[in-house]
């Protein structure tokens, strides 16, 4: 079961049952356990199970480390993710920080973006061109 405790300034927004209700902090009935009295602690618990979704990716991770024969590669190609995410991050923060670049790529990002939906998404035509191309490359990435 998970929990989480978080702090609430007042005024609040509570709700009680469908309907929300503006109302002040201090005329609840909580302890705020030796904090301000601007403060309040609540406790909310997790009462469903995980989704499945989560659960498979879980599962789809331990398969893999499973019947993996060389788990030294897998750590190593883990640790070039973190390595290649870290250089990519540091990376945009330094293009970011040149005066003009960021502009004149976010204007290039824009142009793109706008024959993007007008060479594919616009017309009936051009959208069923794209669905076949998205799932011929799913189909091949696949082996299917």
């Amino acid at each position: 079961m998970a929990s989480t405790t978080i702090g609430i300034l007042s005024p609040s927004l509570l709700f009680h049952g469908r309907k929300a209700h503006f109302t002040s902090l201090y005329r609840l009935p909580v302890s705020s356990f030796k904090e301000s009295k601007r403060r309040v602690t609540l406790v909310a618990k997790a009462t469903g199970e995980s989704s499945d979704s989560s659960l498979d990716i879980v599962k789809s991770v331990q398969n893999i480390w499973d019947k993996s024969e060389d788990r030294i590669a897998l750590v190593g190609l883990g640790f070039t993710g973190v390595v290649a995410l870290w250089a990519s991050t540091n990376l945009v923060s330094s293009i970011d920080k040149i005066p003009v670049l960021p502009s004149f790529l976010e204007l290039i990002g824009i142009l793109f973006s706008w024959w993007f939906i007008y060479r594919y998404l616009l017309f009936k035509p051009d959208r069923e061109e794209f669905y076949e191309i998205v799932k011929k490359s799913v189909s091949d990435i696949l082996g299917q």
